[in-house]
């Protein structure tokens, strides 16, 4: 019943469990969210634009995110423990992928004529990089961060199930081995807020981005580019993509 739920979740703020466990879980989350968001934009960035790294690295990269996330677990246990490495490890690696293929994606579908508009008006490599091939990705990867932020979520919950002593995973885990109903369902309606709070936080940041249409990604990078800025003779439509367009054109 919902009043059960309610009257539960009343009792354990009012005894501090409730608050403890969100915040462990909070900081767990926010540690691998972290980790993962640095390593999958550096990793994408690089594949994105080096053609070399593209070969050496995007095969493996795929390979390891096809590995099952329940068939990592028990080599996380024996690499580093049931501590609280091994959480952030695992929420962290959840995390990377998205903004992996988002970064990697954005980068490849730039309009090519944005990047022919850099080298006639003069920009160096590293200035198209990064005012007309960031800009340009930029829909994508927030797009990835959406979908991370979601992942490191849904991560979580099988990583405070490796032992550990506090967190909202810890409360569902106590909750199912004391059939404890009516914690499951507060639980339940936790990540549920928790979702709705990521996208939420996602779209404050990107407004005006509409990151699922080519046409918007063209005119966000229009919006963002200073090269996009001053008239010349190519037209501001935005082409069919090719793969790897920005990449051969750099």
């Amino acid at each position: 019943m919902p009043s059960t739920v309610v009257a539960t979740a009343t009792r354990l703020w009012g005894n501090g469990e409730l608050q403890g466990n969100m915040l462990a879980s909070l900081r767990r989350a926010l540690l691998g969210f972290g980790e993962g968001a640095a390593c999958g934009l550096a990793l994408g960035a690089l594949v994105g634009l080096v053609r070399v790294a593209d070969a050496a690295l995007d095969r493996s990269v795929q390979m390891i995110r096809a590995v099952p996330f329940l068939a990592i677990m028990p080599l996380v246990v024996i690499w580093f423990g049931v501590g609280e490495v091994g959480k952030v490890f695992l929420v962290g690696l959840a995390s990377m992928f998205p903004l992996y293929l988002n970064t990697v994606l954005g980068i490849r579908q730039v309009d090519p004529k944005l990047l022919e508009m850099g080298r006639v008006f003069g920009l160096g490599r590293g200035e198209v990089i990064v005012h007309v091939v960031l800009p340009g990705a930029l829909p994508s990867i927030l797009n990835g961060v959406r979908t991370a932020l979601t992942t490191s979520w849904l991560a979580l919950v099988g990583a405070e199930s490796l032992g550990a002593s506090a967190g909202i995973g810890f409360l569902a885990t106590n909750a199912r081995e004391f059939l404890q109903t009516d914690v499951m369902v507060l639980v339940i309606v936790l990540y549920a807020l928790i979702g709705m709070l990521s996208d939420l936080s996602r779209d404050s940041s990107s407004v005006g981005c509409s990151p699922g249409t080519p046409t918007s990604r063209g005119r966000e990078a229009d919006d963002m580019s200073p090269i996009a800025r001053v008239p010349s003779r190519f037209p501001s439509s935005h082409p069919r993509r090719l793969p790897c367009a920005s990449l051969d054109a750099l």
